[in-house]
């Protein structure tokens, strides 16, 4: 007999544990770990779904309790061993519950029916076609019939669809011609292909010496055996991407295959051209907006090997491929890499233990590396190489900061300084173009009464509404729940009818610049015009092209693009970031700033970037005006060690939440005071007090930080809160989140 250990599809803390069930004698070689059952639970008939983590000959309790399973669910995916391993690894780390980290690493959790495309062809000799075909044209009823016999006798095979569509006969006539045994009608799998539209050319780009000695490096280190994280650390537009391919090649001969992560959706227009133009169709995408079965698909053609190299963002990491030999993360400074649902999950570091689970290589790479990512290099974690020179004959642009406080003593109140309206000016009309860059999407920030001052708030999470024009309507949207009202006419607090909007978005600028100068051309690329499944595509395809002058957006438009044209970036708002309430705000901005500099002189133009802020002396700005990483990290790194933040310290969040708030800070208060009654040695409690939106949606948010030197003793304090929360009922309405090393603020 055997027995099988289940992950019931529950996403319950108390339930999160393996359950025994036997496994029928005709289910026996059907069942494998990794495979979804359905078994009996608790009571009465139910029955629930759950996921297969183990099996064994031996019974684990009392044989009479053991229930046995009632089957497999029918159009599951089967998640191999190595992924059942990897969910453990995130919910261990990353404290959510197996369930929820199963749910991680399966992106398709059921089969999609594939497409398919049916062929005919004749089912006899060519001389028996014929005197078939004379006797079908005797009949005024069947010489269709005999048409298609000839179709058939010239070409041999011929697609339904084009048997209907072109020669016009219907599906009747070629069902009852089956029947009759004239022709069969063959059955040919299709995989959705979303790349399927790209074309391959198979050229490489030479490299310049910098990136042939790095190049050199890493695959000697993999041919050693060395498998050490690799930091590529080269300035923007260095010939990262081309170092990569090179790398890749060598794993592809190897016959293993690729993960690229790339951070964000808009990248993957971009990306998935350049590897598809080398590498053709052993490239594929994954990414959210993608339809199930176009993921489902990519999924299958990794699993029969008919793709090799996977880019996308976080999810693609979780490929099934079956020999993985390279996981590169561009761009891997980017919080988008750090998931922002349960389980918090950081790509770099699961991509690491996923290329360990292989004997594979990670390839990081960034012109302004997380602080964390330099760290581990300085200590010899990593091993770090250099491109400090541009691809080609590019060179970095120049920058030139503008103080708005002056601009304002001049008595310009317009949101574009004297200096870059002059620069924007020239390059459109020399016919170059240009990107503007403000990090906030709407029209403007909020909306507030000029006369009592209170600003129009969500009633259901503690912010306050982002004002939104709409052809239709001028709308305030709540950025966290969705709330959406129309902007009031009077003060809701006072009555007043003086209200007014504060703040600056993509919407608003999109707006002046276009009155400011009326013959340009305008695309604007936020959240909101990037819904659609192609928005990010077809924006990036029409600036590509030069069918528009500027680029307005928020950070996405920042990220790694390579526009040949761009001569001028202008940064609206460098002091955005400073306003963020965590620890990382500063690296944050001169990332930021830095890679949205690095847009501008990437072809043969010369560029320039203008930096608008009211703080021109602030550290990260003077540095990303030199574009300076090694000045940055110096100083951010020496103010880390100071305040014991991370990658000196390990720090963790516990928010604690709930739609009842005397429970949620009775909880709090309890948490709180156990882990400080551990006594643990060297660990600091910071808390527990309200979260800086201690609102989100009608539920109440407290938040307790952690620090320690050791990351192994936070996940132990997290594993005793896990287990003490078990056992008690006392918080049935309430839940609790853990997140190692957040990377923003509650």
């Amino acid at each position: 007999m055997r027995y099988a250990d289940i992950i019931v599809d529950i996403s319950h803390e108390k339930l999160d544990m393996p359950f025994q069930y036997r496994i029928p004698e005709e289910l026996t070689d059907k069942v494998l770990i990794g495979s979804q059952v359905i078994a009996p639970f608790g009571k009465g008939n139910r029955q629930i779904t759950g996921y297969v983590i183990g099996i064994s000959d031996t019974p684990k309790i009392d044989e009479s309790m053991i229930k046995d399973l009632t089957g497999l669910k029918e159009g599951s995916v089967l998640v191999e061993s190595k992924l059942i391993e990897l969910a453990w690894f995130i919910r261990e780390k990353y404290g959510a519950t197996m369930n929820q980290s199963l749910k991680t690493v399966i992106p398709v959790k059921r089969k999609i029916k594939g497409k398919e495309k049916k062929y005919i062809s004749l089912k006899m000799s060519n001389e028996e076609a014929a005197n078939k075909a004379v006797a079908y044209d005797s009949k005024k009823t069947t010489h269709l019939r005999a048409e298609l016999i000839r179709h058939l006798m010239s070409f041999g095979t011929i697609e339904v669809e084009v048997v209907v569509n072109m020669f016009g006969i219907s599906m009747g006539i070629i069902k009852g011609m089956e029947k009759a045994g004239d022709i069969e009608i063959h059955h040919e799998k299709v995989y959705r292909n979303p790349v399927a539209n790209l074309k391959e050319d198979g050229n490489k780009v030479e490299l310049n010496s910098k990136q042939k000695q790095v190049v050199s490096e890493i695959i000697k280190d993999m041919k050693s055996g060395i498998h050490k994280p690799h930091l590529i650390y080269g300035i923007t537009g260095s010939g990262k991407t081309e170092v990569y391919m090179e790398v890749i090649d060598s794993v592809l001969k190897s016959d293993k295959e690729v993960i690229v992560l790339i951070p964000e959706i808009a990248l993957t227009y971009q990306t998935i051209t350049r590897f598809y133009k080398r590498y053709g169709n052993i490239v594929s995408i994954i990414n959210s907006k993608m339809t199930d079965g176009e993921k489902y698909d990519q999924f299958e053609r990794a699993k029969n090997g008919e793709v090799k190299i996977m880019i996308g963002p976080r999810s693609a990491l979780f490929t099934p491929f079956r020999n993985l030999g390279l996981i590169v993360i561009d761009e891997e400074h980017d919080i988008a890499y750090k998931s922002d649902k349960i389980p918090k999950y950081h790509a770099r570091e699961v991509a690491k233990k996923r290329a360990s689970q292989y004997g594979a290589d990670v390839i990081l790479g960034s012109a302004t590396p997380s602080i964390e990512t330099f760290y581990k290099a300085m200590q010899g974690e990593y091993i770090i190489h250099k491109l400090d020179i541009r691809a080609g004959s590019a060179s970095l642009a120049k920058v030139q900061v503008v103080d708005l406080k002056e601009e304002l003593a001049k008595g310009n109140r317009s949101m574009f300084s004297y200096k870059l309206q002059e620069m924007i000016k020239d390059r459109l009309e020399k016919k170059q173009q240009i990107m503007l860059f403000i990090n906030r999407r709407g029209y403007s920030s909020f909306v507030s009464c000029r006369k009592c001052g209170k600003a129009i708030r969500c009633p259901h999470c503690d912010v306050t509404l982002t004002y939104h024009k709409d052809k239709n309507r001028d709308k305030l949207i709540c950025h966290y729940c969705g709330y959406s009202i129309d902007v009031p006419k009077i003060c809701p607090e006072c009555g007043s009818k003086y209200i007014g909007r504060f703040g600056t978005g993509t919407e608003k600028v999109e707006e002046a610049v276009q009155k400011m100068f009326p013959e340009a051309r305008i695309l604007r690329m936020d959240y909101d015009t990037t819904r659609q499944k192609d928005g990010y595509k077809k924006i990036l395809e029409e600036f590509s092209e030069h069918k528009a002058d500027i680029l307005v957006g928020t950070q996405m438009i920042v990220k790694g693009h390579d526009f040949h044209n761009v001569s001028l970036v202008g940064i609206l708002a460098a002091d955005l970031s400073f306003f963020d309430t965590d620890y990382l705000s500063d690296e944050k901005t001169f990332q930021l700033l830095t890679q949205a500099a690095g847009r501008a002189g990437r072809g043969d133009i010369a560029g320039d970037v203008i930096i608008q802020t009211y703080n021109p002396e602030e550290v990260s700005i003077k540095n990303a005006v030199n574009q300076d990483y090694d000045e940055f990290y110096k100083q951010e790194i020496s103010y880390r060690s100071i305040m014991g933040y991370p990658p000196v310290c390990s720090l963790m969040a516990i928010l604690i939440t709930s739609k009842e708030e005397n429970e949620a800070d009775a909880m709090t208060k309890d948490i709180a005071g156990r882990i400080e009654n551990s006594h643990v040695e060297g660990l600091r409690i910071l808390g527990p007090s309200k979260a800086s939106i201690s609102k989100i949606n009608d539920v109440y948010r407290n938040i307790i930080y952690l620090k320690h030197k050791d990351e192994a003793v936070m996940i132990r304090v997290k594993n005793a809160i896990e287990k003490y929360l078990e056992m008690t009922d006392k918080y049935k309405n309430s839940s609790i989140q853990f997140d190692n090393d957040p990377i923003s603020s509650y």
